[in-house]
C-alpha cells in the first residue's frame, strides 16, 4: 500500500494554454460581432459601408431622410426626386429595406416597381444582400420562404416585391416603398395610366399597409400630375405632415445640399456622373431638362408655350376691327374633374390675335349651353369650332334647340378628335411663335389661362390649352381684321365734294 509524505505536493490537472487563448479570441470576434450588428443597425452609413457602397453627399442626404423618416412617429411618408443614374433606388430599394429588416426582423416590407419584373430583381438583390450579410446583421432568413420577389425571417417577418397596378392580397405591410410607379414618359403624361396608378396606390397599395406604416414613395417628376403630385394635393388638403427630399442635377438659389448655384450632382468624384449630366444637358429639350433632371415637371419659362409668346395687353382694338372666332372644349360630366371651356379669339388687322373673353367651369350641359349662347350674343363670332366626338354624344340637339331660342346663331365647324394633344395644339404653338397671344392684363380667368399654357403638356389641367388649340385649327381657314377707312379729306372746305374743271368754269359735284 503506497505512502505519502505529509508534505509532498498533490497531482494537478493539466492546463492547455492554446485552448483559452482560442477562447479569448472567439469572445472578442463575438463581441466584435455583436459592436459591428449594433453599429450597422444604428447607422444606415456603416450598413451601406458594410454591404459595398460609397456613400456621396446627396447619398447621405437620402440616408439621413430614411433614418429620420423610421424613427419618427409623426411622419409617415416620405417623397424622393432625383434624377436618373443618381443612385436612389440602391440605397431607397435595396439597402434601406435590407436594414430596415435588420432592425425589425418582425416586420414586413412590401415594394413596388412599374414593372414586375424589375420589383423581383429588386427582391432577388435585396434577398441576396441578406444572405451574404447575415452574421452581420444578424438575421436569418426562413428556409422554406426563399422567392425572389417575396421571402421570410426565422423571426416571421416577410418581404414582397410586385410590380405597380398587381393585386396585392392577404399581405399587411409595415413599410411599403414605390420605386418608380410610371416606365416611360408616355406612360406619365397618359390621363389614363396616371388614373390607373393612381387608383391602384389608392385602392391596393395603401389598404396593404398597417396602422402606423411608413411609405417612400420615388421617382423622377415626369409629370405636375404624376402619382407624387397627386400624393402632394392629397396630405395638402388634409393638413397632413409629409417630408419631400428633391435633389436636382444642377444646383439652384437654396440648393438641399448647400452647393452653389450651377454646380452639377456628384460632380467630385471619379465616377463621371457630373460630367454626364452636362453633356445630357446639353443633349435634351428644356421640358426633359426640367422635369426628368431637375425634378421641375414644368420650366419656368414654358415648355411647349414659352412665357414670351403670351402679352398682357390694356384691352383690345376696336371690335369693328376684329374678325371674331370661338372654341369650346366641353365636358359631357359635371364635376367629373373636367371644366368646360368656351374661348373667344379676336384677329386684327395685322392679324395679332387677342383674347376677348373666357368662360370656364365644372358645370353640367345645360349650364354651359346657356353661356355659350351668351357668349356667342356678345361677340358675334364668324365661326365656331368644336370637336366631333363631343357633338356626336348627343350635345349637338340641344345647342341647337338653346341657339334658336336665344337667337344665338353662329357656324359650328367641327374638328375631328385625335389622342396627343400636342399635335392638336400645333397650329396654334405656331402661331403664337411668330405673333404671340394678346390676353386683358386684367382678366379674372388670366393667371390661370397663363399658367395652363407653361404647364402644358405636364400640367393638372389642359382644358383651355384644348380650347385655344381649336381656335388654332379654325385659324388656318380665318383671315384678319379689316383696318377701318379713313374718312374722305375736304377739299376747298366742303367736305364730301370733288372739283371738275371744264373750260373756264367750274362744277361742284
Amino acid at each position: 500500500m503506497p505512502s505519502f509524505e505529509p508534505n509532498s505536493p498533490q497531482p494537478s490537472p493539466s492546463f492547455d494554454v492554446s485552448a483559452s487563448i482560442q477562447r479569448v479570441k472567439t469572445l472578442r470576434e463575438e463581441a466584435a460581432r455583436r459592436r459591428q450588428r449594433t453599429e450597422l443597425r444604428s447607422s444606415m452609413v456603416a450598413w451601406s459601408v458594410a454591404a459595398g457602397y460609397h456613400p456621396a453627399h446627396h447619398h447621405e442626404a437620402l440616408i439621413a431622410e430614411l433614418e429620420l423618416l423610421e424613427a419618427d412617429d409623426e411622419v409617415d411618408t416620405l417623397l424622393v426626386f432625383m434624377p436618373p443614374g443618381s443612385g436612389k433606388s440602391i440605397y431607397t430599394n435595396h439597402l434601406f429595406p435590407a436594414w430596415y429588416v435588420a432592425r425589425h426582423p418582425e416586420r414586413n416590407v412590401l415594394t413596388a416597381s412599374h414593372s414586375s419584373e424589375l420589383a423581383e430583381r429588386f427582391g432577388r438583390k435585396t434577398r441576396n444582400l441578406m444572405v451574404e450579410h447575415e452574421g452581420e446583421l444578424g438575421v436569418s432568413l426562413s428556409s422554406d420562404s426563399q422567392a425572389a420577389n417575396r421571402w421570410a425571417t426565422t423571426a416571421g417577418g416577410e418581404y414582397y416585391a410586385v410590380g405597380v397596378g398587381v393585386g396585392i392580397a392577404g399581405f399587411r405591410a409595415d413599410l411599403g416603398i414605390i420605386d418608380d410607379p410610371f416606365g416611360s414618359r408616355e406612360d406619365a403624361e397618359s390621363r389614363r395610366m396616371r388614373d390607373r396608378v393612381w387608383d391602384w396606390y389608392s385602392d391596393d397599395f395603401s389598404t396593404r399597409l398597417k396602422p402606423g406604416a411608413k411609405k417612400v414613395i420615388m421617382h423622377t417628376r415626369w409629370h405636375d400630375d404624376d402619382l407624387a403630385g397627386r400624393i402632394i394635393r392629397q396630405l395638402d388638403a388634409i393638413a397632413r405632415p409629409y417630408r419631400v427630399l428633391s435633389l436636382p442635377a444642377q444646383a439652384g438659389l437654396g440648393d438641399p445640399l448647400g452647393r452653389q448655384m450651377g454646380d452639377f450632382l456628384w460632380d467630385d468624384g471619379e465616377y463621371g456622373y457630373g460630367a454626364q449630366l452636362r453633356r445630357r444637358k446639353e443633349e435634351v429639350d428644356t421640358r426633359t431638362w426640367a422635369s426628368l433632371y431637375q425634378q421641375v415637371p414644368v420650366p419656368e419659362g414654358g415648355a411647349y408655350f414659352e412665357r414670351e409668346w403670351i402679352k398682357p395687353s390694356k384691352g383690345s382694338p376696336d371690335r369693328e376691327t376684329l374678325n371674331v372666332y370661338g372654341a369650346s372644349d366641353y365636358a359631357v360630366t359635371a364635376g367629373g374633374g373636367d371644366y368646360t371651356v368656351h374661348i373667344v379669339v379676336g384677329i386684327d388687322p395685322a392679324g395679332n390675335m387677342y383674347v376677348l373673353d373666357m368662360w370656364r367651369k365644372q358645370a353640367d350641359s345645360g349650364e354651359w349651353i346657356a353661356a355659350w349662347c351668351d357668349l356667342v350674343k356678345k361677340w358675334r363670332p364668324i365661326e365656331w369650332a368644336e370637336e366631333t366626338g363631343q357633338i356626336r354624344s348627343a350635345l349637338g340637339p340641344m345647342m341647337d334647340a338653346a341657339a334658336r331660342e336665344a337667337k344665338a346663331y353662329v357656324y359650328r365647324r367641327q374638328f375631328p378628335t385625335r389622342g396627343d394633344k400636342a399635335v392638336r395644339a400645333q397650329s396654334i404653338r405656331a402661331r403664337m411663335s411668330m405673333r404671340g397671344l394678346y390676353i386683358p392684363g386684367d382678366a379674372p380667368w388670366r393667371k390661370d389661362f397663363e399658367a395652363e399654357l407653361l404647364r402644358f403638356p405636364a400640367g393638372v389641367h389642359d382644358d383651355q390649352v384644348d380650347a385655344i388649340a381649336l381656335v388654332g385649327q379654325l385659324l388656318d381657314r380665318a383671315r384678319p381684321g379689316i383696318a377701318p377707312k379713313a374718312p374722305p379729306k375736304p377739299i376747298n372746305g366742303l367736305s364730301g365734294y370733288k372739283t371738275m374743271r371744264t373750260g373756264g368754269g367750274s362744277w361742284r359735284t
